[in-house]
């Protein structure tokens, strides 16, 4: 993002600067279409259209969509990247932002329910060994991971995130109190 189109969005207030990659990708082979989804999605970038995505503008965006429309055109495609504020409808665009990082925070939810239920699990089937914790330690470091992700690319504050910091800290808490019975049981049983 240039210093002008900074200052520009920063003058209109509830504006945001937005960089728009508008690409295309040929058909064949299918997988290139799916890398550049991938890649489109793990920015957290939402399609306005069809091969139109858009991001806040930041100088880490603009770096990843850079690199991204790189790829497209060695991919022989043909790809251009604008930075542009919205003149109207920009409610929308953030709107669908928020409803993607939303989607993102409830998928986490979801996983940390799951996390929760394999503890439950080791539980029900008196699995209390380090080979177990660590192993859940491991699954609970990559919901942490994947959160700090979303949180990153999370600029508007989507309301998800409440939720989703909540389901964590019980996720870390289950696993505390499950590391606690797996020392116990060691102790016991030497």
């Amino acid at each position: 993002m240039t210093e002008k189109t900074a200052d520009k969005a920063a003058d209109k207030p509830g504006s945001t600067g937005w960089l728009l990659l508008i690409y295309r990708v040929p058909p064949e082979p299918t997988r290139l279409r799916s890398t550049v989804w991938r890649r489109i999605k793990s920015l957290g970038a939402v399609y306005l259209q069809n091969s139109a995505a858009a991001l806040p503008a930041s100088a880490a965006t603009e770096r990843a969509l850079r690199k991204l429309r790189r790829e497209i055109i060695d991919m022989s495609g043909t790809a251009i990247l604008l930075s542009c504020e919205v003149l109207v409808g920009e409610s929308e665009v953030r709107a669908a932002f928020q409803a993607a990082r939303n989607d993102e925070y409830e998928e986490i939810v979801d996983r940390c329910e799951d996390f929760l239920a394999q503890v439950r699990k080791e539980y029900a089937d008196n699995h209390f060994t380090y080979a177990e914790l660590e192993e859940n330690e491991v699954d609970l470091v990559k919901l942490r991971n994947w959160f700090a992700k979303v949180r990153e690319r999370d600029v508007f504050g989507a309301d998800g995130r409440e939720a989703t910091e909540k389901a964590l800290e019980g996720c870390e808490q289950s696993l505390e109190a499950y590391a606690a019975r797996v020392y116990a049981e060691e102790a016991e049983s030497r």
